[in-house]
């Protein structure tokens, strides 16, 4: 079986827990999946005080733990959805964004949305580059 068709899941102890019957990431091939990351404290499972930027941080937080418990890292990120419950909220929560994006952005999509779990206000979902350490039959290395 090449690399490529290899499904890999991925956990990580400094990022919440999946509150569902979902994993917090998927890794194959060339690719780590990571599912929505909501503004949570991971050590108390809530929902952190402090609004949009407060959630939006938390749940930038938790992306690049899950993305470095894969083997990857924010600056390989290549794409990101950002859903939002007011989009009013938008510059607050870009502000924040900002502090984690530098420079070669990933691409980005914002959607609002009627309702998130455990009444969030921001949750952010991505794809991101897995370099390898290994050799791999397909050319993503």
């Amino acid at each position: 079986m090449s690399c490529c068709s290899k499904r890999e899941v991925v956990t990580c102890a400094n990022a919440p827990a999946a509150i569902g019957p979902y994993s917090v990431a998927i890794a194959t091939g060339c690719l780590v999946f990571v599912s929505g990351q909501l503004g949570i404290d991971p050590t108390s499972g809530s929902i952190v005080e402090g609004g949009i930027q407060a959630q939006t941080r938390a749940a930038l937080t938790n992306l690049k733990s899950v993305l470095e418990c894969a083997g990857s890292s924010l600056d390989h990120m290549v794409k990101t959805t950002v859903f939002l419950t007011d989009m009013a909220q938008f510059a607050e929560m870009n502000a924040i964004y900002a502090e984690f994006f530098t420079s070669d952005f990933p691409a980005r999509s914002a959607i609002q949305v009627a309702a998130l779990p455990k009444g969030g206000i921001v949750e952010v979902e991505a794809i991101a580059v897995l370099p390898h350490q290994h050799e791999c039959d397909c050319d993503c290395q």
